[in-house]
């Protein structure tokens, strides 16, 4: 799940080499791009009981599917003001509907982000969002690509994020 609105940028080129590494490892990889997709956010008004049909229809109706057909859950974004994107923040914040059918997969997941500074705790309020996504949803992490330093897709390119992105895709 894609959330940067830079189609060009960071963290879709951690995206493209973790992606590689998967479907050079025999994976199937089902991209959703939460950037430029029609989502609308969660209005809360837990209409669904947590694990039925949501009011509102958009292409999360897809994603959702796309999503409980999955064994693994990659969440991608650049970090803004310390935290996961809007746009992934919308895409998860809509798993309301499906919270117990996400809990009961026991999914596998992966972080991809990255951020233009380098501080020791550039991370860490998004790392704690993470774990705490993965202890409700019941996910099993399989590792994390922390992109420090990686404020252009030039500095991104340079470094070696991609490479480790790659890797890790290509060893599950």
């Amino acid at each position: 799940m894609k959330g940067s609105p830079n189609k060009n940028g960071s963290t879709n080129l951690l995206v493209e080499n973790f992606v590689k590494g998967a479907n050079d490892a025999g994976h199937t990889v089902d991209e959703i791009d939460a950037a430029h997709a029609d989502i609308s956010p969660c209005i809360g008004c837990i209409h669904c009981g947590y694990e039925g049909d949501c009011v509102l229809h958009d292409d999360m109706d897809i994603f959702r599917q796309t999503i409980l057909k999955a064994d693994m859950l990659v969440f991608a974004t650049p970090l803004y003001y310390y935290g996961m994107s809007a746009q992934l923040k919308i895409l998860i914040d809509r798993f309301c509907s499906k919270n117990f059918p996400i809990q009961q997969k026991h999914f596998k997941s992966v972080l991809l982000t990255v951020a233009y500074n380098s501080d020791d705790w550039t991370f860490d309020a998004l790392e704690s969002h993470y774990d705490t996504l993965i202890r409700y949803l019941n996910l099993e992490d399989e590792g994390r690509i922390l992109g420090y330093g990686c404020g252009t897709p030039s500095m991104t390119k340079f470094s070696d994020y991609p490479k480790k992105a790659y890797q890790l895709g290509n060893g599950l």
